[in-house]
């Protein structure tokens, strides 16, 4: 996959050289292209932003240099999604990194400033934005959204159970992780995780993976993809936190049948 970002601050992008993401790219996986629209600015000083019409605070980025950069980009192998970086778009979730994941190639258009002047709007086939707060610009909310996309594709991480294990991937928390010393201060690790019996490991992982997304983030249990193994560790949790019974009907379904019971025919 490649990625193509737009931007007048290349030097922000030095942490995707690292990591992870830096084998990726040395291993031939993704390929992130960083370019400075402020080369296709028409003005003597390379002047990308300008004073809002009607007047107010700030600088308004020009149309003419993010155009030219797009329509100067090479044409796509595959697949292409532009995206515009803003807090009016789309919010960014693991589901939508699922989906970029698909594309061939994603464009990420950065904002800065004050904002940008409004006809930039129709060189993106989405807006996109990573939560309800304030940045400085759209270079970090790319690398966010860089950084989770990249780890979905194939060979990035190396190891797919690890993508599979992590928070919201099935739409639940993470459950707890240690390791050695298995007594630090007094904070023990969890018995079951010593124990070497797997189908309790796995057990108690999943357990403990509903128990912190009901607590801490009820706003994913919409997105829970409940199985039905499920029902039991549900109910032990509803007994031993009562206040997770109010979510009890969307597990209801789960419930086993009642076991009919065998007649005995009389001789």
């Amino acid at each position: 996959m490649k990625f193509i970002v737009l931007t007048i601050f290349p030097e922000m992008f030095a942490p995707l050289k690292e990591s992870i993401l830096k084998r990726a790219q040395e291993a031939g996986l993704l390929e992130i292209a960083l370019v400075n629209f402020r080369d296709y600015a028409e003005s003597k000083h390379k002047n990308v932003d300008d004073i809002p019409y009607g007047g107010g605070s700030g600088m308004v980025l020009k149309p003419e240099p993010l155009f030219k950069a797009v329509r100067n980009l090479p044409e796509p192998a595959g697949s292409r999604r532009i995206i515009l970086l803003s807090p009016q778009g789309k919010k960014f979730e693991q589901r939508e990194a699922l989906r970029l994941a698909g594309y061939d190639e994603l464009v990420f258009l950065c904002g800065h400033y004050e904002g940008f002047d409004e006809r930039i709007r129709v060189l993106a086939d989405e807006e996109m934005s990573i939560g309800d707060y304030v940045l400085t610009g759209g270079e970090l909310a790319a690398m966010v959204m860089i950084d989770s996309v990249a780890r979905l594709l194939p060979g990035v991480l190396g190891n797919s159970v690890s993508q599979e294990d992590d928070s919201h991937s099935q739409g639940l928390l993470e459950y707890p992780q240690y390791t050695r010393p298995p007594d630090f201060e007094g904070m023990q690790v969890p018995e079951v995780l010593l124990s070497g019996h797997h189908a309790n490991i796995e057990r108690w992982r999943r357990k403990e993976s509903l128990k912190r997304t009901l607590l801490k983030r009820s706003d994913l249990i919409p997105q829970i993809e409940f199985q039905q193994t499920d029902y039991p560790l549900l109910e032990e949790l509803a007994l031993e936190h009562p206040e997770i019974k109010v979510y009890r009907e969307r597990w209801e379904h789960l419930k086993p049948a009642p076991k009919r019971r065998r007649r005995i025919k009389s001789e």
